[in-house]
């Protein structure tokens, strides 16, 4: 095994990561409670599972401490072969970080910066890469922005109607799940090269859900806008909600940390049904509020779905992607059902199958499931920058 580069995805209360070389992964997993009891589970490029590390039980262990024993545990599976590098997705790169960038001094004390526009995301994003700096620094780090994909939106896309100098200070419309969009233009590319020169829309439907508007591989459009609040329903997250009903709840006595909570933890499909932020435990259940979250969420998508259409004045495909994406075959159903006016065509037998083509041969807008790799996006990134760093 030669080559190697560690991949970390830091989420709010987990640490995916995996190990390449030669361009393929040769281990994944994820190290989850993070705050509490942290889990490590990991197999390797043959599905074996990896034993558990055992961190201390005696009081949650500090990020630092829970970096180590992960370190540790790649640095024995990768034997003599040293790591070459390590690749980080970060949510926000504000306005000026449009492409991977190698960490240094300047680039994390500008990245925290940008704290302020994400706090709930970027301390989170910045902590492995600060804990790597002070326990291996001679090890090369380069970070990849998920709003980085959609530099590409045209001005207006980016603009709220808010006075200037708040879009001077930052206060526009970014776009998230860049590297996922990436990942996916890029496979469509090398399966359906005709169908990505097009018109395409892209779902990423997972606990986080967006849709992005792709014309010739490229997003012009994004239903995330500022935060990771915006746009579709999501697990426990709202999506699109007028902010009139923001300046309501604190006239009513809610702080603004409970308005925060509420909008990222207690509402979406969780908030609507009272039961669960997971779709499959919704699809299991009999209440009739687990059956509105789950209208509400397709409804969604799909209204979603003919804004971006009018985007691009048009749309050729449609491309599920992420854990409801790829596995949920009764909302994808139900999204296309909701499209039947804009042309889809669903192919129940290839929907319930998973299938990678979904539409039926003579749908005008093929439908299609492809599984993401943010990993993987992380991993060529890395390499590249590297490659390109070293002439």
């Amino acid at each position: 095994m030669t080559d190697a580069i560690l991949t970390l995805n830091a989420g709010s209360s987990s640490l995916k990561f995996a190990v390449f070389s030669g361009g393929k992964a040769q281990l994944r997993g994820e190290v989850a409670s993070l705050d509490d009891a942290p889990r490590l589970v990991a197999r390797n490029a043959n599905g074996r599972l990896l034993p558990e590390h055992p961190w201390s039980t005696e009081a949650p262990p500090r990020f630092a401490e829970i970096l180590t024993g992960l370190l540790g545990v790649i640095d024995g599976h990768l034997g003599a072969t040293p790591l070459a590098a390590v690749g980080h997705r970060v949510v926000h790169g504000g306005g000026a970080y449009i492409v991977p960038t190698q960490v240094t001094p300047t680039l994390i004390a500008a990245l925290t910066a940008l704290v302020p526009l994400d706090p709930l995301h970027m301390p989170r994003n910045l902590a492995p890469i600060q804990a790597l700096a002070e326990a291996r620094p001679g090890l090369p780090q380069v970070v990849c922005f998920d709003t980085a994909f959609h530099h590409t939106m045209p001005p207006v896309a980016t603009r709220f109607a808010l006075p200037h100098a708040l879009a001077d200070a930052g206060l526009r419309r970014y776009g998230f799940h860049g590297l996922s969009f990436e990942y996916v233009a890029g496979e469509l590319a090398l399966t359906s090269p005709a169908l990505a020169a097009g018109r395409v829309i892209v779902a990423h439907l997972g606990a986080g859900a967006s849709l992005c508007a792709l014309l010739g591989g490229r997003s012009i459009e994004t239903t995330f806008g500022f935060s990771t609040l915006d746009g579709l329903v999501m697990a426990t997250r709202c999506g699109r909600i007028d902010p009139g009903a923001l300046l309501h709840l604190g006239r009513q006595g809610l702080s603004f940390a409970e308005i925060e909570t509420m909008l990222y933890q207690q509402s979406g499909l969780l908030g609507v049904s009272g039961i669960s932020g997971d779709v499959r435990v919704l699809l299991a259940s009999q209440d009739a509020r687990a059956r509105d979250a789950l209208e509400l969420f397709s409804y969604r998508i799909a209204a979603e779905v003919g804004a971006l259409a009018s985007a691009l004045g048009g749309v050729d495909g449609l491309v599920f992607t992420a854990g409801i994406g790829e596995h949920i075959a009764e909302i994808r159903a139900a999204v296309c059902g909701r499209l039947a006016w804009l042309g889809v065509r669903l192919d129940a037998t290839a929907n319930a199958a998973d299938a990678p083509c979904i539409s039926t041969p003579d749908s005008p807008i093929e439908v299609q499931v492809i599984a993401t790799d943010e990993q993987t996006m992380i991993a060529r990134h890395t390499r590249a920058t590297l490659d390109a760093a070293a002439g």
